[in-house]
């Protein structure tokens, strides 16, 4: 595992386990069961939308008398059916955590991740038989829209490189900063749109974790499973002139051996990457909102286009489920379309020798 994901699964294990200190006390012992199985952002996950349900079942009639959520006993779980489970959701449609918070809306995809949420604790518990009633089983999962997908044509793809080499476009200090940068923007750039990886396996990258002489780089892959990307000529050039740009730079303390550094001589964050992608997409493709999720698509559709092989596409792009993979050759449904509108034809389109003679045409002997 590499600096970064260690040091991330500490962080996230630290909040974790200070919001699993205030949910039910049957909660721990399901964070505990699920702990081999899950990586810890999904138990971070788990915790963060368990807090918003109980949180909520605090306020309704079956909790009267409840003090605090950590006194929620396994006595009100058995009370809970589908249709408080649907309240809650058609609940957090739009919702205020507290008096100081602003509003919050969740979409169907939010209310999927806090049902399913609800739905691990509820089967954990049924499992272990703590409670007899598996209510969330009983309660359908919101329907899930598909969502547009917004990519990169090839003339953008090629703008976009532009635009981060000559900084054509910035303001006057945005080139101040871009003078220092653009060995390193140019190098972030041309990994996302040459190797279509995940924002947080770049920002993960150490030092040691390139080999120029295979052409692969080691990545941290969703899940924790560590993988050797191959990439190409393009990414190499970009990645090796960076790299002589890195090794002249003394890094902050901590940071050592992380490849991506920002002006503060640290290991650059998620943020930082996406705030740096938006601010070249904007002048490159300024009627699309681009991020780095957005250049992974567009790598996962031109990959399509050139191969027609949807599970190379699954494989590269670390997709354990092909499904979630046909979602990157939306272009190639909209190239079929077009391709189908000219299949079909109504009558046979006539050629210049075939059209019909005027009164005035000559007929040659």
């Amino acid at each position: 595992m590499s600096e970064y994901s260690i040091e991330k699964t500490k962080k996230y294990t630290l909040k974790l386990r200070k919001i699993v200190s205030a949910l039910p006390r049957c909660c721990t012992d399901f964070f505990r069961g699920i702990e081999l199985t899950t990586g810890i952002m999904t138990r971070y996950g788990y915790a963060v939308d368990l807090r918003t349900f109980f949180t909520y079942l605090l306020g309704t009639d079956l909790c009267s008398g409840v003090g605090s959520m950590r006194d929620i006993d396994i006595s009100v779980l058995e009370k809970v059916d589908a249709v408080c489970i649907e309240c809650f959701l058609e609940y957090v449609s739009l919702y205020q955590p507290d008096d100081d918070s602003a509003l919050v809306m969740n979409g169907e995809r939010a209310k999927a991740r806090k049902l399913s949420a609800i739905r691990a604790l509820f089967k954990y518990l049924y499992k272990k038989e703590r409670i007899k009633n598996n209510a969330p089983a009983l309660v359908d999962t919101p329907k899930l829209h598909e969502k547009p997908i917004i990519r990169l044509e090839p003339d953008e793809m090629a703008r976009l490189l532009s635009t981060v080499e000559n900084g054509e476009g910035l303001t006057a200090k945005q080139k101040q900063y871009h003078q220092q940068n653009v060995i390193r923007d140019t190098a972030i750039i041309t990994l996302f749109l040459g190797t279509g990886m995940r924002i947080s396996e770049l920002v993960g990258i150490d030092m040691d974790d390139i080999n120029f002489m295979s052409n692969e780089v080691r990545i941290t892959r969703k899940g924790g499973n560590e993988e050797q990307m191959v990439f190409g000529q393009d990414v190499r050039r970009a990645l090796l002139q960076y790299m002589v740009y890195r090794e002249a730079i003394v890094p902050a303390e901590g940071h050592e051996n992380a490849f991506f550094l920002s002006m503060q001589k640290k290991r650059m964050s998620v943020r930082a990457v996406e705030v740096l992608v938006k601010k070249y997409a904007r002048i490159a493709a300024p009627l699309k909102k681009i991020s780095p999720h957005k250049l992974r698509s567009t790598y996962g559709t031109m990959l399509y286009r050139e191969t027609g092989d949807i599970y190379l596409v699954a494989d590269v792009l670390g997709h354990k489920d092909v499904n979630t993979t046909r979602k990157h050759y939306a272009a190639m449904s909209e190239d079929r379309r077009r391709l189908a509108a000219e299949i079909i034809k109504l009558k046979d389109d006539p050629s210049d020798d075939e059209l019909p003679l005027g009164p005035h045409d000559k007929v040659e002997e």
